[in-house]
Order: C-alpha cells, then sequence, then structure tokens
C-alpha cells in the first residue's frame, strides 16, 4: 500500500474519542501522551493498545516556514518510506505544519482482548477515573498508526493556536517596550 493509501486511510478511520484538555505550552515543548487503539491484524476479536508520548519541541533555531521534522515515527520500518518523503507528501497535498520537532516515543504496546468497541469503553472509563487530562484517546486502524497520531496532534495544534497568536502579541508588546 502507498503513502497516499495509508494517508487516506488514516484521515477515514481516525477518531479522537478524548483529547487533552490543557493546550500546548507556547514558548516551550510540550508532551503529549496519549493511547491508540485498533483492532488486532492477528488476532481477531482482540484490540492493539499502543501507548506513548509526542514531544513537540520549539526549534532551537529559526526554521523556514512549514518544515516539520518528525523523529521516530517508525516511517521506515513499517510504511518503507523515509522521513523525507513523509514531509514531501505533505507539502505537495498542501497540508502543512509548523516548523517543530516531533519526537514519538511509544512506551507500551499490549493486547485488550476484547473488541475495540469494549476496548474504547474500558480506555474511557479509566481515563475518567483516574482523572487523566493529559492523555488523549485515539482510535484507528493498525497499520496506518503513525498518521493517526500526527492527524491528533494537528488537531491540538489548531485548537491551541488562538491563544498561542494571543501569547505572541502579548509577548512582542513586551518586547517593545
Amino acid at each position: 500500500m502507498d503513502l497516499e493509501e495509508q494517508w487516506e486511510k488514516a484521515l477515514g478511520s481516525t477518531e479522537v474519542l478524548k483529547l487533552r484538555l490543557p493546550r500546548l505550552a507556547t514558548f516551550e515543548a510540550t508532551e503529549i501522551s496519549y493511547i491508540f487503539l485498533a483492532e488486532s491484524l492477528v488476532n481477531a476479536g482482540n484490540t492493539v493498545i499502543r501507548r506513548g508520548k509526542v514531544f513537540v519541541h520549539k526549534p532551537a533555531i529559526i526554521l523556514p516556514g512549514n518544515l516539520p521534522y518528525f523523529e521516530d515515527f517508525e516511517f521506515e520500518e513499517n510504511l518503507n518510506v523515509s522521513e523525507e518523503t513523509v514531509k514531501t507528501f505533505f507539502l505537495v497535498r498542501g497540508i502543512s505544519f509548523p516548523s517543530l520537532r516531533f519526537k514519538h516515543e511509544t512506551s507500551k504496546i499490549d493486547v485488550y482482548e476484547d473488541s475495540l468497541e469494549k476496548a474504547k469503553e474500558h480506555f474511557k472509563e479509566e481515563l475518567e477515573r483516574a482523572e487523566d487530562i493529559h492523555a488523549g484517546l485515539i482510535v484507528g486502524l493498525a497499520d496506518c498508526w503513525q498518521f493517526s497520531i500526527i492527524i491528533y496532534a494537528g488537531m491540538l495544534m489548531a485548537k491551541s493556536a488562538p491563544s498561542d497568536l494571543k501569547k505572541f502579541e502579548e509577548k512582542f508588546k513586551e518586547w517593545l517596550k
């Protein structure tokens, strides 16, 4: 399956059941924790659980606009494409991400021995009981999980954009004084 098909599959199948509540940090790195659920490709009726984090780092130097860096998303291992190919893929389609570094870290991959629907309810309840406002709950397809996680990060950036602009404006006004 080519990159275009993987992207389209992820767009059509990614479902965000719970967004992290706090907005992304404007002037520092943000850790985005997630639980990703997908039907198992190996054991029908089971659910694969991927727990991880994406660290959205602010660039240390000024970078050209809309040239993100995606690290450790396993594009080469799982999709047989390089990070550069993925960046070009997004660029050609007019999909832009800020010039930030997105570093992925998987902390645990496990199996929930029941259906995806039951797993959704179980993990929603788990996050509610723990009052976890920092973790997101995402559902997608196991073979294009990377794109589902990137879609989730993009949603969080869009949610944070209005407050970020206001903070940048305030910072700029302070700088002018």
